[in-house]
């Protein structure tokens, strides 16, 4: 059975995406910890980051690397903040977020209820920053 990123990926469920390309793609997560928070994958289905091969896991942290950094030029923030946690969606996936305080990465914070017309604001910006 196809993941909820896989659906994503197909065009089944509509996204805010940032970027893409062959192997991955970036999306507004819409159960933000800040604005601007970021999902970016693999287009193939896997699990577990590290279960990657060594190529896929290169170009993936590259990839988010320019996201990261359009990131930068299109939300205010001191940092673009990194993590992997792998346990919500059996699917490879690198959050991204845009970040003021080391507390602005706790996943046990309150997400974030942005409209869909302010989430399209923010995707595009950070496209015209990539």
């Amino acid at each position: 059975m196809p993941t909820l990123f896989t659906k994503i990926i197909n065009g089944d469920i509509p996204s805010y995406k940032i970027a893409e390309d062959e192997n991955y793609l970036a999306f507004l997560d819409v159960f933000p910890l800040k604005a601007g928070h970021t999902l970016v994958i693999p287009k193939i289905e896997n699990d577990y980051i590290f279960d990657l091969d060594d190529a896929l896991l290169a170009g993936l942290m590259i990839f988010a690397k320019k996201v990261a950094l359009a990131m930068k030029k299109a939300v205010p923030c001191k940092r673009i903040g990194i993590a992997v946690i792998g346990l919500e969606v059996p699917h490879t996936h690198i959050h991204l977020i845009p970040m003021e305080h080391v507390g602005d990465l706790n996943f046990a914070n309150p997400k974030l209820q942005i409209s869909a017309d302010e989430m399209q604001k923010i995707a595009d910006r950070i496209k015209l920053n990539f």
